[in-house]
């Protein structure tokens, strides 16, 4: 389950073959580039000790370039909301380095990583955590106020704008949004502080296929240079995506550059067989 905004703001490879096309190459990961926003250095994350213990993550190098729109797929319980958890400093790794933001989560108090969370990342959950007494604008401004910034007038619409909210839209509180709408006042929120990188996990799973691309277009024409990490179990985000990282019982699977819906579904298809023919 996603943490909620307001605790986000407070505190090996498998070589596998398919067939693919002659325009299309599927390739392993390149070395993480330690100047990333985000890099993961063979990051392993453990629940549970001795022979209980479950590695959600194992051994996973993987960075991801400023201004880069990457997709996470998998099958259920493949390290997709684990991956994004540790490197968001959300989850702490038992091994390997995270650098977010060019700072090593690991060398930082818990208090500074809710600061660097807070000033240059932003979230986006498939729960959205708006919060129903506040109107569109207070709920968009919130970050900025949970730093002690001020929140001006120009800066809340400027985000809001940048989602196609304005006028009236702004006075509402959020039962009176569509879902879509909705959506976009957490967009707006995750703008707000200008940051280099927003996390999204599962950010269009309750919405109408419809719905979801204009938000994921929307989502898309904002980051405007900001590097964008998508969760999600849906093939038909990666087609707004410069890249779709598949992930396999915690490990990196392969990168897909350039992805398409199509051949997207059939390597989650084809991963889900692989872990149906799997003994339990």
């Amino acid at each position: 389950m996603a943490p909620s905004f307001l605790a986000v703001a407070a505190g090996t490879v498998n070589d596998m073959t398919l067939e693919n096309s002659a325009a299309t190459t599927l390739t392993s990961a390149p070395p993480p580039t330690q100047d990333a926003p985000v890099v993961l250095d063979h990051v392993t994350k453990r629940y549970g000790r001795g022979r209980r213990s479950v590695t959600a993550l194992d051994a996973v190098s993987l960075s991801f370039a400023a201004g880069s729109f990457t997709a996470v797929l998998g099958v259920s319980g493949s390290g997709k909301s684990t991956l994004l958890q540790c490197a968001a400093g959300l989850e702490p790794s038992s091994s390997g380095a995270v650098r977010l933001c060019g700072n090593e989560l690991s060398r930082l108090s818990q208090r500074k990583q809710a600061v660097l969370r807070r000033r240059r990342v932003g979230f986006v959950f498939q729960e959205l955590n708006l919060l129903p007494e506040l109107t569109v604008a207070e709920n968009i401004a919130l970050p900025l106020r949970l730093d002690r910034r001020p929140a001006g007038k120009a800066d809340i619409e400027h985000a809001a704008s940048r989602v196609g909210l304005s006028g009236s839209q702004l006075r509402r509180r959020p039962a009176e949004l569509s879902g879509g709408q909705q959506q976009r006042v957490a967009i707006a929120r995750a703008l707000i502080t200008r940051p280099d990188v927003i996390f999204a996990d599962e950010p269009t799973g309750a919405l109408d296929p419809h719905t979801a691309a204009g938000v994921l277009r929307l989502l898309r024409d904002a980051a405007d240079g900001t590097t964008v990490v998508i969760v999600t179990h849906d093939p038909q985000v990666t087609r707004f995506c410069d890249q779709a990282v598949f992930l396999y019982a915690g490990r990196l699977d392969r990168v897909l550059p350039d992805p398409e819906p199509a051949m997207v579904a059939g390597l989650v298809q084809q991963l889900g067989e692989r872990a149906a023919g799997e003994p339990g």
